[in-house]
């Protein structure tokens, strides 16, 4: 990933499924979903070269919905003072032991509940997260814990693969005092389908 060396451990594709205690099932995440947290997508992808030379120095920044945890990864290899969420019960695991992997520091983690209104864990001056709109009735709550998590100045960057709800988010963020731009990705190759979605930055 740019001039980073970047190892993951991942799981194989989206057919494998372990849930034994039915700790994922307690918690509203079936066995068709249960895998997307462990594979790389083309939007943390995307989103992870945008992060090889963002400016983050001085910035707390968090990561939501980060999965396999790439951008991560990336910013912690790069000195970010980096914190990562999902609400997979899995992430966290995969994250240390990745973390492990590439023989650097620990990155903090906490399990992240968006339709939890009370969650406060500091404030952030950059939050980035990839694929994170995917489903309608969690764009208010995602807008709010953004809103709960973030410094009165912050800069929230989001990948989005097109699934055609950025206008309706956008609006939530600027009742919320943020200014929107959209940009596509410069950099597109070696992902495993043409990506048509953008790159969403907000600003307040």
């Amino acid at each position: 990933m740019g001039s980073e060396d970047i190892h993951l451990r991942s799981l194989r594709d989206v057919q494998q499924y372990s849930d034994p205690d039915d700790e994922a099932l307690k918690l509203g995440i079936s066995s068709a979903n249960w895998s997307l947290f462990g594979v790389v997508w083309d939007s943390s992808q995307v989103l992870a070269r945008l992060m090889v030379d963002y400016e983050i120095d001085g910035k707390r920044i968090l990561e939501l919905g980060c999965g396999i945890a790439l951008s991560s990864l990336l910013l912690n290899r790069r000195g970010g003072d980096i914190t990562a969420t999902d609400y997979h019960p899995e992430a966290e695991s995969y994250l240390q032991k990745n973390t492990r992997l590439n023989q650097d520091p620990d990155i903090p983690f906490f399990r992240a509940d968006w339709d939890d209104a009370e969650s406060r864990n500091g404030g952030f001056d950059l939050i980035v997260g990839s694929d994170v709109l995917y489903e309608q009735t969690k764009l208010s709550p995602l807008a709010g814990f953004i809103e709960g998590h973030a410094r009165p100045t912050c800069e929230v960057v989001i990948v989005d693969p097109g699934r055609k709800l950025q206008g309706q988010f956008s609006r939530l963020m600027a009742q919320r005092g943020y200014s929107r731009e959209e940009q596509k990705p410069e950099d597109v190759s070696g992902l495993k389908r043409t990506f048509s979605g953008s790159i969403l930055t907000y600003r307040r």
